[in-house]
Protein backbone atom coordinates (compact mmCIF):
# COMPACT_ATOMS: atom_id res chain seq x y z
CA UNK A 1 0.00 0.00 0.00
CA UNK A 2 1.70 3.36 -1.07
CA UNK A 3 1.92 5.76 1.85
CA UNK A 4 3.14 9.05 2.13
CA UNK A 5 4.75 11.11 5.42
CA UNK A 6 6.10 14.16 5.08
CA UNK A 7 8.24 16.19 7.44
CA UNK A 8 10.22 19.21 7.86
CA UNK A 9 7.42 21.90 8.79
CA UNK A 10 7.63 24.58 11.26
CA UNK A 11 8.17 27.92 11.95
CA UNK A 12 10.38 30.87 10.20
CA UNK A 13 10.00 34.50 9.40
CA UNK A 14 9.77 36.06 5.93
CA UNK A 15 12.41 35.59 3.79
CA UNK A 16 13.65 32.29 5.22
CA UNK A 17 13.79 28.99 4.11
CA UNK A 18 12.14 25.15 4.58
CA UNK A 19 12.50 21.88 3.09
CA UNK A 20 10.13 19.37 3.16
CA UNK A 21 10.52 16.04 2.90
CA UNK A 22 8.13 13.68 2.30
CA UNK A 23 9.00 9.56 2.71
CA UNK A 24 7.50 7.07 0.31
CA UNK A 25 6.99 3.61 1.28
CA UNK A 26 4.80 0.83 -0.72
CA UNK A 27 6.17 1.99 -4.47
CA UNK A 28 9.25 3.54 -6.04
CA UNK A 29 9.49 7.41 -7.30
CA UNK A 30 9.95 6.10 -10.91
CA UNK A 31 6.40 4.15 -10.78
CA UNK A 32 4.45 7.39 -9.76
CA UNK A 33 4.14 11.34 -10.39
CA UNK A 34 4.53 12.97 -7.00
CA UNK A 35 3.83 16.74 -6.19
CA UNK A 36 2.83 19.07 -2.99
CA UNK A 37 -0.38 20.79 -2.80
CA UNK A 38 -1.14 23.22 0.11
CA UNK A 39 -4.16 24.32 1.94
CA UNK A 40 -4.20 28.45 3.65
CA UNK A 41 -6.96 28.69 6.42
CA UNK A 42 -10.13 29.38 4.76
CA UNK A 43 -9.00 28.80 1.40
CA UNK A 44 -8.99 25.86 -1.29
CA UNK A 45 -6.40 23.58 -1.74
CA UNK A 46 -3.32 24.91 -3.85
CA UNK A 47 -1.42 22.68 -6.09
CA UNK A 48 2.21 23.83 -5.86
CA UNK A 49 4.50 21.94 -8.05
CA UNK A 50 4.11 18.08 -9.47
CA UNK A 51 7.09 16.24 -11.31
CA UNK A 52 5.97 13.00 -13.31
CA UNK A 53 7.33 9.35 -12.51
CA UNK A 54 10.64 9.83 -13.97
CA UNK A 55 10.95 13.87 -13.21
CA UNK A 56 11.75 14.71 -16.48
CA UNK A 57 8.53 17.14 -16.47
CA UNK A 58 8.11 19.39 -13.31
CA UNK A 59 5.72 21.96 -13.06
CA UNK A 60 5.09 25.18 -10.29
CA UNK A 61 2.00 26.99 -9.68
CA UNK A 62 3.07 30.38 -10.77
CA UNK A 63 2.72 32.09 -6.58
CA UNK A 64 6.12 29.85 -6.16
CA UNK A 65 8.19 29.85 -9.25
CA UNK A 66 11.40 31.04 -8.89
CA UNK A 67 11.29 29.96 -4.81
CA UNK A 68 10.66 26.54 -4.28
CA UNK A 69 12.05 23.64 -6.02
CA UNK A 70 11.05 20.05 -5.67
CA UNK A 71 13.76 16.92 -5.74
CA UNK A 72 13.94 13.35 -4.99
CA UNK A 73 16.77 10.72 -3.63
CA UNK A 74 15.66 7.60 -5.31
CA UNK A 75 18.28 5.99 -2.66
CA UNK A 76 16.05 7.01 0.31
CA UNK A 77 12.38 7.01 -2.02
CA UNK A 78 12.34 10.70 -0.69
CA UNK A 79 10.72 13.50 -2.36
CA UNK A 80 11.83 16.99 -1.12
CA UNK A 81 10.26 20.01 -1.33
CA UNK A 82 12.92 23.40 -1.08
CA UNK A 83 11.43 26.35 -0.23
CA UNK A 84 13.09 29.77 -0.30
CA UNK A 85 12.33 33.62 0.31
CA UNK A 86 9.30 32.13 1.97
CA UNK A 87 6.28 34.59 2.52
CA UNK A 88 3.31 34.65 5.34
CA UNK A 89 1.06 33.82 2.24
CA UNK A 90 2.84 30.48 2.00
CA UNK A 91 1.47 29.95 5.00
CA UNK A 92 -0.70 26.62 5.21
CA UNK A 93 -0.63 23.09 5.62
CA UNK A 94 1.81 21.19 2.91
CA UNK A 95 0.52 17.73 1.90
CA UNK A 96 2.44 15.43 -0.43
CA UNK A 97 0.49 13.14 -2.63
CA UNK A 98 0.66 10.93 -5.33
CA UNK A 99 -0.85 9.91 -8.32
CA UNK A 100 0.33 7.68 -11.60
CA UNK A 101 0.18 11.01 -13.33
CA UNK A 102 0.37 14.75 -12.89
CA UNK A 103 -3.58 15.35 -12.03
CA UNK A 104 -5.12 18.43 -14.66
CA UNK A 105 -6.38 19.93 -12.16
CA UNK A 106 -3.35 19.92 -9.86
CA UNK A 107 -4.65 18.47 -6.50
CA UNK A 108 -6.84 15.36 -8.21
CA UNK A 109 -4.44 13.05 -6.52
CA UNK A 110 -4.91 9.61 -5.60
CA UNK A 111 -2.99 9.33 -2.65
CA UNK A 112 -2.01 11.79 0.60
CA UNK A 113 -0.28 11.76 3.31
CA UNK A 114 -1.08 13.80 6.61
CA UNK A 115 0.44 17.27 5.98
CA UNK A 116 2.76 18.82 7.71
CA UNK A 117 2.02 22.64 8.83
CA UNK A 118 4.28 25.69 7.93
CA UNK A 119 3.81 29.23 9.04
CA UNK A 120 5.37 32.43 7.64
CA UNK A 121 5.69 34.92 10.51
CA UNK A 122 7.59 37.03 12.30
Amino acid sequence: QLQLVESGGGLVQPGGSLRLSCAVSGTTLNFHAIGWVRQAPGKEREGVSCSNSNFGDTTYADSVKGRFTISKDNAKNTVYLQMNSLKPEDTGVYYCAAAWGCPYDNIGYDWWGQGTQVTVSS
